[in-house]
């Protein structure tokens, strides 16, 4: 779970606030991209490094001319500070790739 700060201030929402283009809830969180295959592979590849980093298992998957994202907490579990960390890594990644 997510840390909570002073009266209650919930980390986990401001995340969300900051990662709009993410949907999900307090267990998983995920991001749907329209890439083509060559930003994919370079995509997958930070996400990699990133998630290698962090001890983390993303699902990437590819469909229809999209990269499909998914971040789960292990076991079920609440998100954890980790899974919104990946995401806004992702997240710069993303740009990166597509901004060149």
């Amino acid at each position: 779970m997510l840390p909570s700060g002073p009266a209650g201030h919930d980390y986990l929402d401001d995340a969300r606030r900051l990662l709009k283009e993410w949907i999900g809830d307090a267990r998983e969180i995920r991001r749907t991209l329209r890439i083509d295959d060559s930003e994919h592979a370079a995509l997958t590849e930070r996400i990699k490094v990133a998630a290698d980093v962090l001890h983390l298992r993303p699902e990437v998957r590819r469909l229809d001319g999209h990269t499909q994202i998914r971040l789960k907490a292990p076991d079920g579990r609440t998100l954890t500070a980790g899974e919104v960390t990946l995401a806004a890594l992702i997240e710069a990644a993303y740009r990166a790739v597509v901004d060149g």
